[in-house]
């Protein structure tokens, strides 16, 4: 049997570090994300969150290893674990950089396991192994920088996962540079590719080993997808006529945030 298993936060400015967390504590069993409101991290920090609380709540919930996100109301009260009605959770995990000898005695006096995650813990960025296609189900690939994944990253890979499984084949570093210039990309490739296959609408995500706006040509050789995907601003370098050739069907996405959420774009969360 599973055992419930508690973080709370902010979650703002959401990184490969959270997910790590949120992942290593879904080791332990269904893990419910307590997170604070705008107005609780305002009050306890002075400034708002850069990323407001539908955002995150957005974000969070497409995470794989996240299985709900209860939003908070009221002040953050950082030595305890807020009181969610029909939520009785077994542990609570944290960052070894926000624990704290008061946590622990809240814990120990509410009959919770307290479990502080160091950093070894949270290092390195594994790879999830592919998960078989159904049969019948086609396959769908989409390709990209991926720097500083944001909520319109992961609108788009919900959007395209309806097509069939998805393939997200990151640019590898190298390759970014080339098109971009330097500088970029700020996030490794292996830290890019990470956070592209924490997204629960993800089947698997990779590096490319090719180069220029046809980089990942040697990873769609070998899944043989039915479908490339793109939005707006990805319909360039020559993929449309690369898919004419190899018998691919070629789709272009209208770039539109979730439904209430805002315009993202990496370019302007980098600041270059």
């Amino acid at each position: 049997m599973s055992i419930s298993v508690a973080t709370v936060g902010a979650f703002d400015d959401l990184s490969s570090r959270h997910v790590r967390l949120l992942e290593q504590a879904a080791l332990l069993g269904p893990v419910t994300v307590l997170l604070y409101s705008d107005e609780a991290i305002l009050a306890a920090t002075g400034t708002g969150p850069r990323f407001p609380l539908a955002e995150r709540l957005y974000f969070l919930r497409a995470l794989r290893c996240v299985t709900a996100v209860v939003p908070l109301s009221g002040p953050v009260v950082v030595e305890a674990l807020p009181i969610v009605e029909n939520f009785q959770p077994a542990v609570w995990v944290v960052d070894a950089g926000q624990s704290n000898e008061r946590r622990r005695q809240f814990c120990a006096k509410h009959g919770l396991e307290y479990q502080v995650l160091a950093p070894e813990h949270l290092h390195g960025f594994p790879e999830r192994p592919s998960e078989p296609t159904a049969p019948g189900r086609k396959k769908v690939v989409v390709t990209g920088c991926y720097d500083w994944l944001h909520s319109g990253h992961v609108r788009f890979f919900e959007e395209v996962s309806h097509f069939g499984d998805l393939y997200v084949i990151v640019g590898h570093d190298a390759n970014i540079r080339l098109l971009k210039g330097q500088g970029h990309p700020l996030l490794s490739q292996q830290e890019r590719r990470y956070m592209a296959g924490s997204i629960r609408y993800v089947a698997q995500a990779l590096v490319s080993t090719g180069e220029g706006w046809l980089d990942a040509d040697p990873e769609i050789q070998k899944i043989k997808p039915d479908i490339y995907a793109v939005n707006q601003d990805g319909d360039k370098g020559g993929k449309r006529e690369y898919c004419s050739r190899m018998g691919i069907d070629y789709r272009v996405l209208n770039r539109i945030p979730a439904p209430g959420l805002p315009q993202r774009s990496s370019t302007d969360l980098r600041g270059f």
